[in-house]
């Protein structure tokens, strides 16, 4: 395969598109393109490389050989693309534009939308977008430009800072309490129903850690997505674990102090290395931290 050929980025990123969706119409709906300009970019690029990238099936499209070994150099190519997006895009020294944030389900709904309020408040002319996911974005792909994590982040080519603790209780609803009574001690939680994560074992591997030996079984009710969990603690399912500031401004919960000591929640945020110094970027990452921190202080 002559990569010297690869010279049109536009054909090569509906190469790639259709590669990954496996067929016209949905590398379209990727892309917001038509399904003829898709498939005019791939002819295209079949003639200017003379081979046949993908094999025709009813139901979609099949990298043939030659669309196989062409792949690696469109993605290598796809990554450079983004690293000049990315480079071009950190060289604006204006403190205007969009500043998209990513951040866990529970985050993003409890915790980040008064600080965001502050943040628009502060500078008017930075617009904010807010992602909310629990898996985690690739910022070497613009999927955000900040991101919010409670774990310190691996990836390569970004630039993190631990800005907090969040200290975390045990709560329950009222109702639950009212009906099962209030443990007093940490022996008399197991007598209680549990609400716990489902195949996400960290509540699990931190009460091993504390000297507990449990397993999934112990908890009667479990969900991993983080915001329906509260939910499931909120509606009496059962004695859970929450961040103390949120849990504590909610008045249909109830905080119980069994002598137990909590790890705190550490939180990180991350942006990737030549984006970081953006003046719209580093503004909002130094506001977040801030806010942060505050929240933070107040929950301890």
């Amino acid at each position: 395969m002559d990569k010297s050929k690869l010279t049109d980025w536009s054909l090569v990123q509906s190469f790639l598109a259709v590669a990954e969706a496996g067929s016209l119409s949905a590398a379209a709906r990727q892309l917001s393109r038509s399904q003829p300009t898709l498939g005019r970019h791939i002819q295209s690029l079949e003639t200017s490389l003379n081979q046949q990238l993908f094999d025709r099936h009813p139901r979609g499209l099949q990298l043939s050989a030659a669309g196989t070994a062409l792949l690696p150099m469109a993605r290598e190519m796809q990554q450079q693309m983004y690293r000049l997006s990315l480079q071009a895009a950190g060289q604006s020294e204006a403190l205007a534009g969009t500043v998209r944030i990513t951040a866990s389900v529970f985050a993003a709904h409890y915790l980040l939308p008064p600080i965001l309020a502050e943040i628009r408040a502060a500078e008017p002319k930075i617009e904010l977008e807010l992602v909310p996911t629990d898996s985690s974005e690739n910022l070497l792909f613009r999927a955000a430009d900040i991101a919010l994590r409670m774990y310190r982040p691996n990836q390569l080519e970004v630039i993190t800072q631990h800005i907090a603790d969040l200290p975390l209780g045990i709560f329950a609803a009222k109702s639950y309490f009212d009906q099962h009574g209030r443990p007093t001690t940490a022996a008399e939680l197991w007598e209680h129903d549990l609400v716990g994560y489902d195949s996400n074992d960290l509540i699990i591997r931190t009460m091993q850690t504390m000297g507990w030996q449990v397993d999934r079984a112990k908890f009667a009710v479990r969900c991993d997505n983080q915001a329906t969990y509260w939910q499931l603690v909120r509606a009496g399912c059962g004695i859970g674990f929450c961040q103390s500031e949120v849990a504590r401004a909610d008045n249909s919960v109830e905080e119980i102090d069994l002598g137990i000591e909590i790890p705190s929640l550490p939180v990180w945020l991350t942006a990737h290395g030549a984006m970081r110094e953006t003046p719209r970027i580093r503004r909002v990452w130094t506001l977040l931290a801030q806010a942060l921190k505050k929240h933070a202080k107040s929950a301890a």
